[in-house]
């Protein structure tokens, strides 16, 4: 039997398993079902959705949002601009980790100089390199500087956790992921591979503590099953849901859809390094091929808004006035025939089960009847994590990808999909180069969005990537579960309550 169909079958007969009333143990036990397993939970290393789910439990961050998106003290109570490339930040005194040690400055130091060595590799490294330096001028005084002024970084902070340095140091990099420890509201407390990761509420937690005694995220590939165990109170909340099974759940007794237009951008990617889509008329060729409104619309329900640039409206960098390409499919198949017979050879479309295979299909049936010879590609998140953030060698010719950066700002997403020194990059263009560069060095806001502009219609004219639309999450959960979901697609469990 596949891996998945195990996962699948446990969960069903978990589900089968329960006893009546089972609906009420989630006053107890918050039972969450997402997509898939985390690929980490060392929170230095991936930051997809289902590992980002459930570390922003266990970990702290220096700074968070609240549920309204503004930038809130968390760790830092607070923080001041020594000058543009030195900011230092005060530190809560009260703060220990699941083991019971103190939380000090040198934990913070320790975690930024970790998240920004090059030899540990993390994949946010773009979203952090430019800080060139952290020390602890005291216990709970911390200065960082930058190469350069950094206008994203409180944005960026809000995603750095905290990690405690005696004890990653005493059991290293791997070990660490298995068995996380942090100073969060819910501390680790199993990991069953491929099936669940059950987390246990920090009594001793500094601020606000969960409302669940534990909680628990399961695998459940299988959205319908998902849905099943929501209405069958086996679940209290479910990530992932489209458009159809949202509506199984709008007159449901015991459920309800919680929709959030996100700041993830939905695109298709492209390694223009690699034929055909080396060929400029190929890539435009492509933009006019999607009907980014067919698929909004006609395959997801009216819940994304199609859009022109890769950024949101949630987004500082949204530049209003960048131009599209329409929907032209006489257009489109008139390029592919100037482009030659290259533009027939087989080109890979690389997913994951995570994204909707109903809008994969529908690229892909688009691009073909425009004159390409577009082949689905699945591969389980893992694997494609590795190979779109390899570099231009190894990045697939065509992936289909929604991206966020939990940070709200365009250098966190347009600095490590376009600049060339990021691993996730292959466009390699001087001139993208440079206003990314520029923008990230500025405290001027009306600079930032003028070289942003540069970006966002560089990339239109190039089409080195075609933006899509404005995802939207789509949560079910229960209806005694209070929550509001926020853009930045954290599912934070001590903001939560149960309402009989």
């Amino acid at each position: 039997m596949k891996r998945s169909n195990r996962i699948l079958a446990g969960a069903i007969l978990a589900c089968l398993a329960l006893p009546a009333g089972a609906a009420l143990a989630a006053k107890d036990k918050l039972t969450v079902d997402l997509v898939g397993e985390p690929n980490s939970l060392d929170p230095h290393v991936q930051w997809n959705p289902d590992s980002y789910y459930v570390y922003r439990n266990i970990f702290d961050n220096l700074l968070t949002r609240d549920d309204k998106g503004e930038i809130v003290p968390q760790i830092a109570t607070s923080w001041k601009y020594l000058s543009d490339t030195q900011i230092q930040f005060q530190l809560r005194d009260d703060v220990t980790f699941h083991d019971g040690s103190k939380l000090t400055a040198e934990d913070v130091v320790y975690s930024v100089k970790r998240i920004t060595d090059p030899k540990f590799a993390s994949p946010q490294l773009g979203q952090f390199d430019k800080i060139t330096d952290a020390v602890a001028n005291d216990a709970k005084t911390v200065t960082l500087t930058t190469n350069g002024a950094y206008p994203a970084l409180l944005a960026q902070l809000v995603k750095l956790s905290i990690v405690p340095k005696a004890i990653v140091e005493q059991v290293g990099k791997d070990a660490f992921n298995l068995k996380p420890v942090g100073s969060g509201p819910y501390k680790f407390e199993g990991w069953q591979r491929g099936v669940s990761v059950t987390l246990a509420r920090n009594d001793a937690y500094w601020g606000q503590k969960g409302a669940f005694p534990s909680a628990v995220f399961r695998a459940i590939p299988d959205a319908a099953t998902r849905v099943a165990n929501l209405q069958a109170g086996a679940a209290d909340l479910v990530a992932n849901l489209d458009g159809d099974l949202a509506l199984q759940l709008k007159n449901s007794a015991r459920a309800k859809p919680v929709p959030v237009l996100t700041e993830r951008v939905a695109y298709l990617a492209m390694n223009v390094q690699k034929e055909p889509l080396n060929d400029p008329k190929v890539r435009l060729a492509i933009a006019h091929a999607i009907d980014k409104q067919a698929i909004t619309e006609g395959v997801l329900g009216g819940y994304e808004k199609p859009m022109p640039e890769m950024l949101s409206p949630a987004h500082t960098g949204w530049v209003e006035g960048i131009k599209d390409h329409p929907y032209d499919l006489a257009k489109a198949k008139a390029l592919l025939t100037e482009a030659g017979p290259k533009a027939k050879q087989e080109i890979a479309l690389v997913t994951a089960p995570v994204y909707d295979q109903r809008v994969v299909q529908a690229l892909q049936q688009m691009l073909n009847e425009a004159g390409l010879t577009v082949k689905i590609e699945m591969t389980d998140m893992g694997s494609w994590l590795k190979r779109m953030q390899a570099g231009p060698d190894a990045i697939p010719a065509m992936a289909f990808s929604r991206w966020s950066c939990g940070c709200q700002d365009a250098d966190g997403v347009l600095f490590p999909i376009l600049h060339s020194s990021s691993g996730w990059a292959n466009a390699k263009d001087k001139v993208i180069d440079e206003a990314l560069e520029g923008a990230r060095q500025t405290l001027d806001a009306e600079k930032r969005l003028s070289l942003y502009r540069t970006v966002h219609e560089r990339v239109a004219e190039q089409n080195y990537i075609v933006p899509l639309y404005q995802a939207s999450q789509m949560y079910g959960t229960a209806k005694n579960l209070e929550w509001t979901p926020t853009p930045n697609e954290s599912i934070f469990i001590n903001r939560m309550k149960w309402k009989d």
